[in-house]
């Protein structure tokens, strides 16, 4: 099959339709956010909560105002997602779970030093793996709290991160060899559950060859992406645990799931990059071909789906974006907690802003354009549009702007 030539502006805006990023936004309900679900597969959870924090913030980005509520509903009660490691420690879909406990209990059983050594040390602390057990059986859902450290021999980490959490450590491991769910989140405290007791009744729980694993996984993630390489893949959804995907991708090429294609650029040069477009993703770019394109401004999580691979964003929207938390404030490009600014299909700029929730002071430390971005009243406008919704949404009594703002959008700005 020929490649399919798409320009770089076509792949732009395929692959943020994708993310449903573009177009009219799903309903605010549980429905949509389990629409959501089903295009990203795996929403990232992280504790910071300078703005709010991010399995939220990627949500909102796609529906506007909504009730956060309805995740929990979502994972405690109607149990339609689960938390798992995909790219990172995130919510995924239950019907999922195939793809994510075929690769606990591999990690688990895996030979070597390392899975030799959880395996002694949890048989060493048979007593506190028990305790756990029962406990959950009892009363689960669980806090770690709730658990008593009765071990035998305590944890001790190569790097000392882990020393003393003897109780998260086993649980950990109670959840690598598929014992053990995470099901449910207060902030930031975890809540365990027996697995048989928690999935739903009809969860496929039957092991999986590893190569269905695979092609499923790597479909779903081409999908996600809406345009891809095989390393793009790879590092999406469940991130390089794809073994054999050269072949399964031969496999879904032959099958005509994944179509090959080529990106043009914008000098008019065609990259070297093989890429994919999944077959369901091309009604989508016959319709932005054909005017059916409907871009929106909004503001992302540093974490968000579309961007969290760092060289994928920097290909494909010459964007660098590195988060700032860990670096000294004094060596800060942007600084601590900064959000991108999607504006149709480009990446224009980056918010560096924080909520201080005891007064609902939001605070708009600085805003930086991007060198070639349209920096005119009407993309202010746009901005202030989304950043208006982004502090209703949180609850910020007012919004006070630093000084760093590009003059064409400050007017916009200063009208919230």
């Amino acid at each position: 099959m020929q490649p399919i030539v798409v320009t770089l502006a076509e792949a732009r805006r395929l692959a943020v339709l994708a993310q449903r990023l573009s177009g009219p936004r799903p309903p605010a309900t549980a429905e949509g956010v389990m629409e959501l679900f089903h295009a990203l597969n795996c929403v990232q959870i992280d504790p910071i909560r300078a703005v709010e924090r991010t399995q939220l913030l990627v949500l909102w980005s796609r529906l506007g105002y909504f009730d956060p509520a309805l995740l929990d509903r979502l994972q405690q009660q109607d149990r339609l997602i689960f938390e798992a490691w995909a790219h990172c420690a995130s919510f995924v879909l239950t019907e999922d779970f195939p793809l994510f406990a075929h690769h606990m209990t591999d990690e688990f059983a895996g030979g070597g030093v390392w899975g030799e050594r959880i395996r002694a040390w949890m048989e060493a602390n048979a007593s506190l793996r028990q305790h756990i057990l029962e406990r959950l059986a009892a009363a689960g859902p669980l806090a770690t709290s709730d658990f008593e450290d009765i071990s035998v021999v305590p944890w001790e980490s190569t790097g000392g991160w882990s020393n003393g959490r003897t109780v998260t450590r086993m649980l950990d491991f109670l959840y690598y060899n598929g014992t053990v769910l995470s099901v449910a989140r207060k902030g930031n405290t975890k809540y365990w559950h027996l697995a048989e007791r928690w999935l739903p009744a009809g969860t496929d729980r039957s092991e999986w060859a590893e190569e269905d694993v695979v092609r499923r996984a790597a479909s779903k993630s081409l999908r996600a992406l809406g345009i891809a390489t095989a390393k793009q893949i790879k590092n999406h959804f469940i991130r390089n645990r794809y073994p054999g995907l050269a072949e399964r991708l031969d496999e879904l090429q032959e099958e005509g799931v994944a179509v090959p294609a080529r990106i043009v650029g914008a000098d008019g040069a065609l990259w070297a990059d093989k890429w994919f477009i999944h077959r369901e993703s091309l009604p989508a770019l016959e319709s932005i071909r054909g005017g059916g394109w409907q871009p929106r401004t909004v503001l992302l999580s540093p974490f968000d789906n579309l961007i969290c691979d760092r060289e994928r964003t920097q290909q494909l929207w010459d964007f660098y974006y590195r988060i700032e938390i860990y670096v000294p404030a004094a060596k800060r490009q942007y600084g601590y907690y900064v959000l991108p600014i999607l504006h149709g299909e480009r990446l224009v700029g980056r918010m560096d802003s924080k909520l201080e929730r005891k007064s609902g002071v939001y605070r708009i430390n600085a805003l930086y354009a991007e060198s070639e971005a349209d920096v005119t009243p009407a993309s202010g406008q746009a901005v202030a549009s989304t950043l208006a919704e982004l502090a209703a949404w949180i609850g910020a009594k007012s919004v006070e702007l630093g000084e760093a703002i590009p003059a064409a959008w400050r007017t916009a700005l200063e009208s919230l």
